[in-house]
């Protein structure tokens, strides 16, 4: 029997949501029928683009009966107000990370949808890459041993590219600046790899670009099962460079953008390359995401666990402001 595509709405027209909108045409699985963003020009833009029609308002388009589903790129501020009212409307969401700004609005975005019936996936492609699905069905199969150490790098070159106007770089819409914004990426890779994280001690700094958010951000994860793990993330590098290094007492792993993937075990003097091949997990997340509107699936990063990581990021901005180690639970703890 052939899959119906989820047809849906999409809501904000920012860069990231032509880059959704582009693998939802490439899946099949999805299909655009509706846009709504407050600039006449962008929304026109986008509908021209993708083929689909125009709604007047958000309310028009969680109206419209037609419409299945919402792809939710809005600033993190008003995720709230936009999906509860989604789910109000019937509406299964698909959120970009992160979930919210506070664990509250994550909390409260997670109830609004699951007393509605709806599905709530959020956008975490990273784990999803090809070459981290290959070292976590290692980790499970015991090849790695016990987990250690960890180091992850995630940086970019942003200097003369930022729109200071644009709520991605200001500490109002994206507070801890380039950790939230691209860090949690790899922080729940780190999870996903190493175990749930435990406590967080964080460092910001500002030394680049201009602006009031940090450019430079370092962590140090604690993981439940006593494994450590770094993670580094920069807007002020000078060029785009993606690193994760796990390692176990039995076998290491070793992924850069550069040279791929790489897999040594102990006793071992050399590292063997690990040929994975590229996927896309944009593609696939928004896929998953139409199965479980189906209910055929349910999304890998759900309200909850996406809460859990932003906590975890937002413990990482509360050790660096107050220069204290930080347990995860207390960042749960506190629904203001």
């Amino acid at each position: 029997m052939a899959f119906e595509p989820v047809r849906v709405g999409c809501l904000g027209m920012g860069w990231w949501s032509d880059v959704l909108a582009d693998a939802i045409v490439k899946s099949g699985k999805l299909k655009i029928v509706s846009c709504f963003t407050r600039s006449e020009e962008k929304k026109q833009a986008f509908a021209k683009k993708y083929g689909c029609s125009t709604a007047a308002s958000y309310d028009a388009m969680l109206a419209d009966p037609s419409i299945e589903a919402i792809i939710n790129t809005t600033p993190n501020n008003v995720h709230l107000e936009t999906t509860r009212a989604a789910a109000a409307a019937k509406k299964h969401v698909f959120l970009d990370k992160p979930i919210a700004n506070t664990v509250a609005d994550g909390n409260a975005i997670t109830e609004a949808c699951r007393k509605a019936g709806v599905v709530l996936a959020l956008g975490y492609q990273r784990r999803r890459e090809s070459h981290f699905r290959w070292i976590k069905e290692k980790i499970d199969a015991g090849v790695f041993g016990k987990l250690v150490n960890a180091e992850a790098n995630i940086s970019r070159d942003r200097l003369g590219k930022i729109d200071l106007s644009s709520w991605r770089y200001t500490a109002a819409g994206m507070p801890g600046g380039v950790m939230l914004q691209i860090g949690i990426h790899y922080a729940d890779v780190l999870e996903y790899l190493m175990g749930p994280v435990k406590a967080v001690n964080g460092r910001f700094a500002q030394l680049v670009l201009p602006g009031d958010n940090p450019d430079v951000a370092s962590l140090i994860l604690e993981h439940e099962n006593g494994a450590l793990s770094t993670l580094n993330a920069s807007y002020a590098s000078a060029s785009e460079y993606y690193l994760m290094n796990i390692y176990g007492k039995e076998a290491s792993a070793y992924y850069d953008m550069h040279t791929g993937l790489r897999f040594l075990k102990r006793h071992t003097d050399r590292a063997e390359v690990v040929a994975c091949t590229k996927n896309d997990a944009i593609v696939d997340e928004l896929e998953e995401f139409a199965e479980a509107v189906r209910g055929n699936a349910h999304p890998e990063m759900d309200g909850a666990k996406s809460t859990r990581s932003l906590a975890v990021l937002l413990a990482g901005i509360q050790s660096a402001r107050e220069g204290r180690r930080v347990e995860i639970q207390e960042v749960l703890a506190n629904t203001k």
